[in-house]
């Protein structure tokens, strides 16, 4: 139902080292720059964009939920954040409350948004 979807950022350049980082231990990488907005994507379609916050007065928490194609890569994504220094929320775990093969982390990215990682394959 989505094409993309966009953030705005405090800090820019921290938040595409970030996103850098963790995007790529589940297949997603920078696709396109254009100056200080990124897209981030698979196959050469961004499909997520940050970009410095020009818009807006204060923070409002978002969440957002990339897909992982396995628990190693949603793993992964875990100690990418953690080397990146921002909170872990949850670390990876399977939560059957959603299904009983969601494996899921959720993380703070440098704004405070709520990111997750999840595979919703078994193991």
């Amino acid at each position: 139902m989505l094409d993309h979807v966009s953030i705005q950022c405090a800090d820019q350049p921290d938040s595409a080292a970030f996103y850098d980082a963790v995007l790529l231990t589940i297949g997603g990488t920078r696709v396109m720059d254009f100056g200080e907005v990124v897209g981030y994507g698979v196959g050469g379609r961004p499909t997520f964009w940050i970009g410095p916050r020009t818009t807006g007065q204060g923070f409002r928490e978002s969440h957002l939920a990339f897909a992982a194609p396995d628990r190693a890569s949603v793993d992964a994504f875990h100690r990418a954040a953690v080397a990146a220094g921002v909170e872990v929320l949850h670390g990876p775990r399977l939560w059957p409350e959603y299904h009983d093969t969601y494996y899921a982390v959720f993380v703070r990215d440098p704004d405070g948004n709520n990111i997750e990682a999840v595979c919703h394959r078994p193991e």
